[in-house]
């Protein structure tokens, strides 16, 4: 047994633990969807198209409010927009070409990001970049399509509670960030927009305001979030 096969091994068996701990959670937004009045095939081609779990919770959740389809592709929009900057970060990293790296683009998510920082070499970077993000898309989708089949046979999502469950879920991806002090003050500004706008503009702009909360401090701060990518230490 040699040692880079070793730590290839590795790297793969921890990449498929985030997969399949990532994909799993597929069956909420399943069911979260088709609660928020999207069909069981327009939630599968979201996850096979979309395939970035923050702005596909964001995106039914403006429907789910009464917001109209351009400001929950916007919504969707910019908290995808992440992923923009991971891509600037280990472009250089991974090295793919041509096909490849268009097809890296499909996979180019949190998880995926976060496996592949701080290896000791190209190749294994590449390895839990790949093993991670092809792990998730098939989980992902697999277990979006059973928690959308799920939810549509449970009938009126009000009856069971899950008509609250689009913003039970977000808040779910959002709180593990919210132990970084900024973080919370950034969550409460956001939020406290938001509120005020309600009451004064049509659903789902007061969650693109939001957003534009968050980006600006992104935007103005240098602010390293503790949160992201902790085994890449820093």
């Amino acid at each position: 047994m040699t040692t880079a096969g070793s730590d290839r091994r590795a790297v793969i068996r921890d990449s498929l633990g985030v997969g399949v701990a990532t994909g799993l959670y597929g069956t909420s937004f399943g069911a979260v969807s088709v609660a928020a009045g999207l069909s069981v095939a327009q939630t599968c081609a979201l996850s096979l198209v979309m395939f970035t779990g923050a702005s596909q919770f964001a995106l039914v959740g403006v429907l789910a409010a009464g917001g109209t389809p351009l400001a929950s592709a916007l919504t969707a929009l910019l908290l995808g927009s992440r992923n923009t900057l991971y891509g600037l970060r280990i472009g250089p990293l991974l090295d793919f070409r041509g096909g490849r790296r268009v097809a890296a683009a499909q996979l180019l998510i949190d998880e995926s990001t976060a496996m592949s920082l701080n290896r000791p070499d190209r190749t294994l970077a590449r390895v839990g970049f790949v093993a991670t993000g092809l792990s998730i898309l098939v989980l992902w989708n697999l277990f979006t399509f059973l928690g959308a089949v799920a939810g549509e046979a449970l009938g009126d999502p009000k009856t069971y509670g899950l008509d609250a469950a689009v913003g039970a879920a977000f808040l779910a991806l959002l709180w593990p960030r919210l132990s970084d002090p900024v973080n919370r003050g950034v969550a409460l500004a956001a939020a406290a927009l938001a509120l005020v706008l309600v009451p004064f503009t049509p659903a789902g702009l007061p969650v693109l305001a939001a957003g534009g909360v968050a980006l600006l401090v992104g935007l103005l701060s240098k602010h390293e979030d503790p949160t992201e990518f902790p085994e890449a230490g820093g």
